[in-house]
């Protein structure tokens, strides 16, 4: 009897309705596109930067656009601020978190649309680590740094509060679609910040990004009324936890001993390692090696993220129900080094690069429907904050580096007008090679320690 009445209790609580955790669902995601369209309105405008003041442009240079494509994780690297994000999370809460992060976005966005719109590239500045830089390009990478620590935070606090209200549902389906809202931020981004630039000004699309950014303050302090709810409705206080949700510094000796844990770490390392640098210099990459018109060269790379708005749902949804995550991330991180390898041939026809957008659409779409819904699988979910830090770290390690040095790359690979893309992607096929790996070791590991990554998520219980 008391059994009975204890799942009464718990099909009572607002996250058993179905309409309550969509709405959730809905609110975080929205919150998390709007830091998605931040994080990628910069790219689109690489061609603009690097063209003359006279001209429009800001005189940068290919390095420079690197550094501060790569600035987003300074602070997350340098500082540790991921895990103090993470543990963060972990204490507070998804609440105090989640508002922390999106002031922290707002913040940095602001301060690069001021960078851009109120000062001058000169003078030179000698940065320690970076060499010497255009003033604004430091300036801007400093408030782009700030907006990292919040948008990395968010991302970590997104999921936490997806596996909370979708645990033992459809957590696969639910990861896919706010993974799809992400993705229709950077599609967005791609596909507008350049035409927006060239018809009015170059920082008007960085005054859209702070107006998405701040909208996705409002409406995650609206979802903080319902995770209210939800602790109440489970007898908790306003902060608390249960006993066997607390988390512990003990506890993640048990979580960095996991193999399963590492290889997940590192397999979101070297997928997005190879990805999101190589999104950053795609839109000039259509422009120089595959002569697409300006106005449309960013339509070409949100391909990649319009696919992934389909795709990764449908992906997630065959992850809850048939399982096979492990395998899907292997075949995700063979499409996405094929086709990498495919780029760096000397093959200039616009409807080739329309093709292989199209196919690194979909492992843009099935190695991230496997990899995060699989994370529960392996941490428990008092770690799950800290966990989620500790991935991001590794993470933002490589999209800092990567970046920088592809900007170094094609800086002495450019001639005049003339920049041969070869070598830079080459290097990001190399990373994709190093996924590959890794992903066949997790299914290896998988097989030996059951963790469940081939097995379907509902009803898995």
């Amino acid at each position: 009897m008391k059994l009975r009445n204890m799942r009464e209790q718990v099909r009572e609580t607002i996250a058993n309705k179905a309409w309550a955790r969509w709405t959730v669902l809905a609110i975080v995601s929205f919150t998390m596109m709007a830091g998605y369209v931040v994080a990628k309105e910069m790219s689109p405008l690489q061609y603009m930067l690097e063209q003359t003041v006279g001209n429009g442009g800001m005189g940068w240079t290919s390095g420079e656009f690197g550094i501060f494509a790569g600035s987003r994780g300074f602070f997350n690297v340098f500082l540790l601020m991921l895990f103090v994000g993470g543990i963060i999370l972990d204490k507070m809460g998804v609440r105090f978190t989640g508002i922390l992060s999106c002031v922290l976005m707002l913040t940095g966005a602001a301060a690069v649309y001021g960078t851009i719109t109120y000062t001058s590239p000169d003078p030179m500045w000698n940065v320690p680590l970076l060499g010497t830089i255009k003033r604004q390009v430091a300036l801007a990478a400093l408030g782009f740094a700030f907006f990292g620590i919040g948008y990395e935070m968010c991302g970590i606090t997104v999921s936490k509060v997806v596996v909370r209200w979708f645990s033992g549902k459809e957590m696969a389906l639910a990861m896919g679609l706010q993974v799809a809202m992400a993705r229709l931020g950077t599609a967005l981004a791609l596909n507008f910040s350049l035409p927006i630039a060239l018809n009015w000004s170059l920082p008007k699309p960085l005054l859209i990004g702070v107006f998405s950014v701040g909208m996705g303050l409002i409406v995650y302090l609206y979802y903080c009324t319902m995770d209210r709810r939800l602790d109440k409705e489970q007898g908790k206080q306003d902060t608390s936890q249960a006993e066997d949700e607390k988390f512990h510094f003990a506890d993640m000796k048990i979580t960095i001993k996991n193999p399963g844990f590492w290889l997940i770490t590192l397999l979101c390392l070297f997928y997005y390692s190879a990805l999101y640098p190589f999104l950053d210099f795609a839109t000039k990459l259509m422009i120089s090696k595959y002569g697409v018109e300006a106005e449309l060269a960013g339509a070409i790379p949100s391909i990649l993220p319009y696919t992934s708005i389909v795709l990764t749902p449908l992906f997630g949804a065959w992850f809850d129900n048939k399982g096979r995550g492990a395998t899907m991330m292997v075949i995700g991180s063979v499409l996405l080094t094929i086709t990498l390898f495919v780029f760096a041939m000397p093959l200039n026809s616009s409807w080739i690069a329309v093709t292989l957008m199209c196919v690194l659409g979909i492992a843009f779409s099935l190695l991230p429907a496997a990899l995060w819904p699989a994370v529960p699988k392996i941490v428990p979910m008092k770690q799950l904050g800290t966990s989620y830090s500790i991935i991001y770290y590794i993470q933002n390690i490589g999209l800092m580096l990567i970046p920088v040095l592809i900007g170094k790359v094609l800086d002495r690979n450019t001639i005049g007008e003339q920049v041969d893309y070869t070598h830079s992607l080459v290097i990001f096929g190399i990373i994709g090679v190093c996924a590959i790996v890794t992903a066949t070791a997790l299914l290896w590991m998988d097989r030996r320690r059951h963790y469940g990554l081939e097995d379907p998520n509902i009803n898995e219980r």
